[in-house]
């Protein structure tokens, strides 16, 4: 077992050693990264790594080893710091060599003073993301984050014991103590209510994730994307390698954490200073608030080691590449089929009895764009759900499901009012020189559903018409136009978007269920919260894992296979060349797809094929028939 005390508690002590013995050859940070490395791969020592996710910043040591599970929200300009420096002492004058990497500020010792001039002065350069939690992360991802943690935290010396008494009455939805108390941190977002007390400052939020920084300045906004978010908002500064990272992605970093109150100091007499002599800073003061935000409300971590994440889903190894993870994907994979049927079971019953409309929820739920022919994204599987009870229980609960099921997931309700007055398209503010969120700023394989059936009449107006159109884009080529002001600039996503309505959605959609329930409950708001609680905890698991496993399994169509089913497309145009168009194949191809990894299957057999063709032909009949019953609604 490593010495955690070390490089755990104290990783500069690490860091200095390795500097000592190697410089001047400037290897020692190719060193120092191998040795985390190295550390991090022994026996479950990840799990000893605690996180920013769960543990209030209060609760960690400052200058100590920590991880951050985040999506990259925006991205500053790159800055210069020294890398190494000299010290001198002006009465000695000995000299001392320091490293300036994973710092924010330089340090020497009382005696020394820093010698600019120095020829072994080595400038270098970082880049800052600014990471928020992953937007819509599910409650039961952060549980099962928190419950694997061995970490062992206290509160720090710097935090008085007068603090400890926290309120939880703000998250009282939360069950875990650890992730309510997370919200309540320095530097965290979450709700209060009115004012605050000044000694309350530092560990409280408020309602649009704003925090109220301690020199009376406005609320800073920690810029999450979704409403109602909780969790810290980070400055993350990595050495190596940041072009690999951009925006949206989903990132875990290994790093050392900084908290430095001196940092908030220097901030305030640069703000102060360029207030007096505009012409000393580049920056405006906006800027500087927004980029150089107090450590104890943002806090900095400085990146040993960053990898992205190709899922959140912590019932998954995090490589599905390495040995290990074979053996728990093919153990997984041989009892697939009880699990599939479990899940169509229970997706039935959620759907009023709907085994077809809970066949198309499955593949809708394993479906991800895989590749990009040109613009046009293959794999997107967006289902329009119509016919659903205008009764807002059913949509929620639909959607509750569907949080239980998924890592990460938003329900957006389609009122006149939330097209009108919300954010959907993030955009640049040139004057904080930061990319202001939306609420299609979400990381890949996020759940969106969209609940139609609130929809009233009433008038959309310019923001409103702009929102749905953005809507529709990412439906349509999964893409966001991100607003620049003089320019859009153009972010590819990979967003599963349920839509559920009564008729027709206004919205595209790659495939229109219309559902028919078999039962109608007297009393819904019962029946739907009694499946999930007839649910053992276990087999929930399982459909977790079922969900995200199958949408990272690659697929393939043999060369028979394909010769096969368009000599059958071609029979089909004989047959009744009015109806079946080059669309029918393309969505028949894409269920069929969906269809074999459901059972497993990674290559496309003749079976599969057929049973996609039937069940396009029952989803197209039961269409029709409703259109014969409504007239021209469908």
């Amino acid at each position: 077992m490593p010495c955690v005390a070390d490089w755990l508690n104290n990783p500069f002590s690490i860091v200095q050693g390795i500097f000592a013995q190697n410089v001047p050859n400037s290897d020692w940070e190719k060193k120092v990264t191998e040795y985390f490395k190295e550390k991090l791969k022994e026996n479950n020592a990840t799990n000893w790594v605690p996180s920013l996710n769960d543990v209030p910043v209060h609760y960690l040591k400052p200058n100590s080893l920590v991880k951050f599970r985040c999506m990259v929200q925006d991205m500053f300009d790159p800055e210069f710091y020294m890398g190494v420096y000299e010290t001198v002492d002006p009465n000695t004058n000995a000299r001392v060599l320091h490293f300036g990497k994973y710092r924010d500020v330089a340090e020497c010792g009382p005696q020394q003073e820093i010698d600019l001039n120095s020829s072994q002065t080595v400038t270098s350069e970082r880049q800052t993301f600014y990471c928020v939690p992953v937007p819509g992360e599910s409650a039961w991802v952060k549980e099962a984050y928190i419950s694997a943690s061995q970490a062992r935290v206290s509160p720090s010396t710097s935090y008085t014991p007068s603090r400890h008494k926290r309120s939880y009455e703000e998250d009282e939805d939360m069950d875990l103590h650890p992730s309510k108390q997370k919200e309540q941190h320095m530097g965290s977002g979450g709700d209060i209510h009115g004012c605050v007390e000044p000694k309350r400052l530092e560990t409280e939020a408020s309602a649009g994730h704003h925090l109220i920084s301690p020199n009376c300045s406005p609320p800073l906004d920690l810029n999450f994307p979704l409403p109602g978010e909780k969790g810290p908002a980070c400055l993350v500064k990595v050495y190596e390698s940041w072009d690999s990272f951009k925006v949206n992605d989903v990132l875990e970093v290994y790093g050392i954490l900084s908290v430095d109150p001196v940092l908030s100091i220097v901030n305030n007499e640069e703000r102060d200073s360029s207030a007096l002599n505009p012409m000393e800073s580049m920056d405006t003061a906006e800027e500087q608030r927004v980029h150089s935000p107090p450590a104890s409300l943002v806090p900095r971590i400085h990146v040993i080691l960053a990898q992205k994440l190709q899922h959140i889903n912590p019932l998954l190894p995090a490589c599905l590449n390495e040995e290990e993870s074979k053996t728990f994907v093919s153990n997984f994979m041989s009892e697939l089929s009880p699990v599939r049927a479990e899940l169509l079971g229970f997706l039935t019953h959620a759907l009023l009895g709907d085994s077809l409309a809970a066949e198309y929820l499955i593949l809708h739920l394993i479906s991800t764009v895989y590749a990009r022919r040109d613009v046009l994204p293959l794999g997107k599987f967006t289902v329009n759900l119509s016919g659903c009870p205008r009764n807002n229980i059913f949509t929620e609960h639909i959607y509750r499901i569907i949080q239980q099921l998924v890592p990460a997931s938003y329900r957006l309700q389609m009122t006149i009012e939330n097209m009108n007055h919300s954010r959907f398209i993030p955009h640049k503010d040139y004057t904080a020189n930061r990319l202001v969120s939306g609420l299609l700023q979400l990381a890949s394989n996020t759940s969106l559903v969209v609940d139609e059936t609130q929809l009233e009449q009433g008038q959309l107006d310019t923001k409103g018409v702009h929102n749905v159109t953005a809507l529709g884009n990412l439906i349509t080529w999964q893409k966001v136009d991100y607003d620049f002001s003089y320019h859009q600039m153009e972010f590819p996503c990979n967003i599963n978007v349920l839509i559920t309505s009564e008729g027709r959605s206004l919205l595209p959609s790659d495939c229109q269920v219309h559902l028919q329930p078999q039962l109608i409950p007297p009393n819904m708001e019962e029946y739907m919260s009694s499946l999930l609680t007839a649910v053992l905890p276990s087999v929930l698991n399982k459909f977790r894992i079922y969900l995200s496993l199958l949408r990272l399994l690659d697929y393939s169509i043999s060369e028979e296979v394909t010769k096969a089913v368009e000599e059958d497309f071609v029979e089909m145009r004989k047959n009744d060349p009015e109806s079946v168009t080059a669309d029918d194949l393309h969505r028949t191809l894409l269920v069929a797809r969906f269809l074999s990894l459901s059972v497993g299957q990674t290559t496309l057999s003749r079976e599969r094929w057929l049973r996609a063709k039937q069940l396009e032909a029952l989803r197209k009949a039961r269409l029709q028939q409703q259109k014969c019953v409504n007239g021209n609604e469908l």
